[in-house]
């Protein structure tokens, strides 16, 4: 780990100099500068008054960074097909994010799960084809290029009553599929 490195990101992300930090944690200007480029080390204690000059901990300071996964390919997706759909998992282990994305096709005739009411929102974009968003006893006809936002509050789901196979990509704030 580059200690002297780590306490220069934390120190530019806060806005503060040298000399700010030095004073806060009672330190000279020139020990921090030699400490950030990895010319000295600091003992437990002065890099624990460090850290809480800098709104931090030992603990989070040496956590390990776990390197979080921004993009995905065809590979990492999950794929469920059910009668008359498929649900593609565009995003792996969304159950502890706040929002699910996921690309549905409907086959010809086909029928999305029925969502029940819940506590959240959800955004659809029609990708391919034409669906028609049923939500409680009203019909919504969306054709490709088309989007939908609703909030959880309402019996819904998805239909395609068309020959062509339709493609949604449907997103739900809180994860719900």
């Amino acid at each position: 780990m580059d200690i002297g490195n780590k306490i220069k990101q934390l120190r530019t992300r806060q806005g503060l100099t040298l000399e700010e930090l030095a004073s806060r944690c009672e330190l000279t200007k020139g020990f921090l500068s030699q400490l950030e480029r990895n010319l000295t080390s600091p003992s437990i204690t002065t890099l624990d008054d460090i850290l809480e000059a800098l709104g931090s901990s030992l603990s989070e300071f040496f956590a390990e960074d776990k390197d979080e996964q921004f993009t995905f390919k065809e590979d990492d997706f999950f794929v469920d097909e059910r009668d008359g759909y498929t649900v593609n998992w565009i995003v792996p282990n969304t159950q502890k994010n706040l929002m699910e994305p996921i690309l549905i096709e409907l086959m010809q005739g086909g029928k999305s799960f029925e969502v029940e009411p819940h506590n959240g929102e959800e955004f659809g974009y029609v990708a391919e084809g034409m669906v028609t968003l049923v939500c409680d006893e009203k019909r919504y006809e969306l054709k490709k290029g088309e989007t939908f936002y609703l909030l959880g509050k309402s019996f819904h789901y998805l239909c395609n009553n068309r020959k062509k196979t339709a493609k949604v990509l449907w997103v739900s704030t809180p994860p719900l599929f």
